[in-house]
């Protein structure tokens, strides 16, 4: 299994100038040097995606109530894309059985 989660997201600009493509913006969050197993790991593993995640959605003038939007919008759509990754990940490094139940 790869050690390396990629985070390709587009860019969004606040305002696109002559028809400008969209830039995609890559960003390699390692986990070879994590316990997911642990809490602490798995808290560095949360901080490094939310870090990539802001790096790639980028920022917005506090006046620029759109680009604003766009980059929530970027930020919210990151995380959904990613969450079942990283449950997936940490799943993978826990040796605790998964407990299934019904009623």
């Amino acid at each position: 299994m790869t050690k390396i989660f990629i985070a390709s997201l587009l860019a969004f600009t606040a305002t696109p100038t002559l028809a400008e493509p969209p830039v995609t913006v890559t960003s390699f969050v390692q986990t070879a040097d994590l316990d997911l197993a642990s809490e602490a790991g798995q808290r560095a593993l949360d901080k490094r995606l939310s870090q990539a995640i802001n790096e790639v959605c980028g920022t917005a003038s506090p006046a620029d109530l759109a680009g604003q939007n766009k980059v929530r919008d970027c930020r919210k759509d990151a995380h959904n894309r990613f969450d079942a990754e990283r449950d997936q990940r940490i799943a993978a490094a826990s040796s605790s059985p998964i407990l299934v139940a019904s009623r």
